[in-house]
């Protein structure tokens, strides 16, 4: 029996068959309309139906550039299911280089959203009845903000199996159990019912070569766990890939004055240990910043000038260094193991080159 076409804003996507379709959003200051790109691709055989969406906050562009290498990847020849990919979800915040919307709100805190509302609110009630309604998985792609650099990481919700799943299937050498923030995407795919992860990787307004091929491998991953493409062969792939941090915690400047980072992305930290300096401009004062608990630096904030109360890096928490070490190696060598293949080249990193 034949599958049936999807059906998405009126448009019909034949088994087989990919198009892209333009969805109406908003208009701007002098009518000109905007509209949210969405590429369908229909497999012939039924099977999940996932959606992979970047920019939901407008400057973290890297997720625009891994939906866009995804979509040129050969195994989409032998989909099954369907891939709805959704580069730019705040075309207002992407074409003004902002995180945020015209009226400053933040889209990733207007779900569920309301026909009638805010502007953040008519798009994301847009999003979830023109698009999130009709899928059953999500990876949400993320950055850091601007001037912050985030290690390669999944944040979930694992109390879902099936999210859990995607989870470590994705093998981000770290993933945090974090918990739903009120109005966010994955808040509101979870009371859907909807397994969601978010990828956070990288910096606002940049592109990395690590985090854009970690994301692409990463998703074809999961779509491979879903049975979406098939396996690749003569790989075997690793039972654990991906160590799970219960919590993280920021920290934050003693004083204000001009940072001199000691602690790089990627680094095993002990509780205690030295983070950063923090200095006066003429050299009379200087404080040490250390770490409030063992685990890895899944972000580093590279602006030097800092306030007093300033995030300036973010800890994944470990009781146990040893998971932490692993988290780490496993994402060295499977990084090294594939980039022969991968459309970029190795980044410099030097935790990633040790």
């Amino acid at each position: 029996m034949a599958r049936a076409p999807f059906e998405m804003a009126g448009v019909q996507v034949q088994p087989g068959t990919r198009q892209t379709i333009e969805i109406p959003v908003a208009k701007l200051y002098t009518h000109t309309p905007l509209y949210m790109p969405v590429e369908i691709v229909h497999g012939r055989r039924e099977g999940p139906v996932l959606m992979v969406c970047g920019a939901i906050h407008g400057d973290e562009i890297a997720g625009v550039e891994i939906v866009r290498r995804v979509l040129t990847n050969s195994a989409l020849r032998h989909l099954r299911g369907t891939l709805v990919a959704v580069p730019i979800v705040n075309i207002f915040g992407f074409v003004h280089r902002t995180r945020y919307l015209p009226d400053r709100r933040d889209l990733n805190r207007c779900f569920p959203g309301s026909e009638s509302g805010s502007l953040g609110g008519r798009i994301a009630y847009l999003l979830r009845t023109q698009i999130m309604e009709h899928v059953t998985h999500i990876i949400d792609l993320h950055t850091g903000a601007i001037h912050r650099f985030n290690l390669p990481q999944i944040r979930a919700e694992l109390k879902n199996p099936e999210t859990a799943r995607m989870a470590e299937a994705f093998a981000a050498p770290v993933i945090i159990n974090a918990g739903l923030r009120d109005g966010s995407l994955r808040a509101y795919a979870d009371s859907l019912d909807i397994p969601v992860i978010t990828y956070e990787g990288g910096e606002a307004l940049r592109f990395d070569d690590v985090v854009i091929g970690s994301g692409v491998k990463g998703v074809m991953r999961v779509m491979r766990e879903l049975e979406m493409v098939p396996p690749r062969k003569g790989r075997k792939t690793p039972k654990k890939r991906s160590e799970i941090a219960a919590s993280s915690q920021w920290v934050r400047a003693d004083i204000d004055g001009i940072m001199r980072p000691v602690a790089k992305l990627g680094q095993k930290v002990r509780k205690g240990q030295k983070l950063a300096m923090v200095a006066d401009p003429f050299g009379e004062s200087e404080t040490a910043i250390t770490s409030p608990c063992s685990g890895i630096v899944i972000c580093v904030n590279n602006l030097p000038l800092v306030n007093e109360g300033e995030a300036i890096y973010h800890i994944a928490r470990f009781d146990e260094l040893s998971e932490a070490e692993k988290a780490m190696d496993y994402f060295r060598s499977s990084f090294e193991a594939e980039v022969s293949e991968a459309v970029v080249p190795m980044h410099p990193w030097d935790e990633l080159q040790k």
